[in-house]
């Protein structure tokens, strides 16, 4: 790169927003991309690998016979009240509205939770949240910010924004927790999965809850080997789940179906002899007469979409000041848009060719065109190139360029540009604030990458001066 990009301070970021492409707001984790919760393991990209046996036309598909459907209920809700997992969401609320409200306040955060998150990593996440938020106005009076720095680890930020919003909403509303499936849909960030989850387990409306796991259970029972992100695919999962949802126990039910998604009928190994419905499993029945086919080709599996390869350049800017500790600049995204509201090190976009002669121009020339600093007209105590390490997202994997850029200083504020109250965009903070901060793992990773530096090639009195 021969020139610095003509970047905004909205886009110049840890990710780089110019490398994103605009996508529609829609409910995270709910309708297509159900198939992507860690429940049960990883679903679909777009481009079926190879073609197996399926039983009809999936707009023929029969429908489960009403003694199947009866079978099935009575065989699952069995098998799940000996085989549930104790999880803390389950344990639902304390009897009477205000009880089920509670219960529902639980189970959403549960199941946003677990969109792209592993079972096992959300437990601790939901204890602490619910400790600090135990109910839906505690939330709702907290701030972004907050919200942040609780989930900070968990990733998909957008997940806590819409929590937050939605529970400021429904306090706003002063009408309760939404009870229904319709009420629900009008929620920020609630989807059809995330609706029937709740209104079925909360507040047992009779209305199915389709993720990931039931997709798979649903595809080898009625062995359907479609693409289960094409949407004529998954309206027939909805159908055939809606048709099986139990009557008395809904929540069981659509909670039984997930369950055995997640422990026996899995992706790769699925326990076909410990399932309680393998005798009405077409895919199994397919299997042991043809033995080139799997339990575990259903649903099709399909090919990646190949991660873009995008480059940033960021700068953890240090300053000193006499005998105090030492300060970081951090900068603030915006309040719309990926990882909203969220804090990290200045950085910049740059390409992939661009040496490191190249990157500190275009740092220097964001460093003076959005803060009005100049390290050419500091006293530069040191200045370093850390190191580098890929962090990958959904769709692009990260190159980032890491630097260490520490200056003295007299005075702490007369090389920033000054800014509102309203509009803070920027701000300093020592090391003890940078580690109680809500930071992506990727900004985290950064910090420890300068620490472990400072150790390896600075003597202790310097690293004692240094934050």
């Amino acid at each position: 790169m021969n020139s610095p990009l003509p970047l905004s301070p909205f886009r110049i970021t840890l990710l780089p927003l110019s490398t994103m492409k605009p996508q529609k707001k829609q409910p995270i984790g709910d309708k297509l991309n159900a198939g992507k919760r860690k429940r049960g393991g990883p679903a679909a990209g777009n481009v079926p690998s190879r073609t197996v046996p399926e039983v009809g036309d999936i707009e023929d598909l029969l429908p489960f016979t009403d003694g199947e459907v009866r079978s099935i209920r009575a065989s699952l809700l069995e098998w799940y009240d000996i085989n549930r997992r104790d999880l803390p969401w389950r344990r639902g609320g304390d009897g009477g509205e205000e009880g089920e409200d509670k219960g529902a306040y639980g189970v959403w955060v549960s199941e946003v939770m677990l969109q792209q998150t592993r079972v096992q990593t959300v437990i601790e996440y939901y204890n602490r949240w619910m400790l600090k938020w135990p109910s839906l106005h505690h939330l709702a009076s907290s701030s972004l910010e907050e919200v942040n720095e609780m989930w900070a680890g968990l990733g998909y930020y957008r997940r806590a924004r819409f929590l937050l919003e939605g529970a400021k909403m429904i306090v706003t509303g002063g009408e309760g927790f939404p009870r229904t499936v319709a009420q629900l849909l009008k929620v920020p960030g609630i989807g059809e999965y995330t609706a029937g989850a709740i209104a079925s387990i909360a507040f047992k409306e009779v209305v199915p809850a389709v993720d990931g796991n039931v997709i798979r259970v649903l595809a080898r029972l009625k062995a359907i080997s479609g693409n289960p992100k094409d949407s004529v695919t998954m309206k027939k999962f909805w159908r055939l789940a809606g048709q099986l949802v139990d009557n008395s126990r809904p929540g069981d039910f659509n909670q039984s179906l997930m369950e055995l998604g997640a422990t026996v009928c899995t992706p790769l190994n699925p326990a076909c002899s410990s399932c309680p419905i393998s005798s009405k499993c077409q895919a199994r029945s397919i299997s042991e007469k043809d033995t080139s086919v799997a339990v575990t080709d259903y649903p099709v599996k399909v090919v990646k979409i190949k991660k873009r390869n995008d480059f940033s350049a960021v700068c953890v800017l240090e300053i000193l000041r006499g005998t105090q500790e030492s300060e970081f600049l951090i900068v603030k995204r915006p309040e719309e848009g990926l990882l909203a509201g969220l804090w990290e090190f200045p950085s910049i976009e740059v390409a992939k060719e661009d040496d490191s002669s190249q990157r500190r121009k275009a740092v220097d020339s964001f460093l003076k065109q959005f803060f009005g600093f100049d390290p050419r007209k500091c006293n530069i105590v040191l200045r370093e190139d850390i190191g580098e390490f890929v962090h990958i997202f959904t769709h692009i994997s990260l190159n980032i360029y890491v630097e260490l850029l520490v200056v003295q200083l007299k005075d702490k504020t007369h090389f920033l540009r000054k800014q509102t109250e309203k509009n803070t965009s920027w701000k300093l903070v020592d090391c003890e604030a940078l580690a109680s901060m809500g930071l992506t793992s990727s900004v985290r990773k950064v910090y420890s990458m300068i620490q472990k530096f400072k150790q390896n090639n600075l003597t202790p009195q310097k690293q004692k001066k240094l934050g």
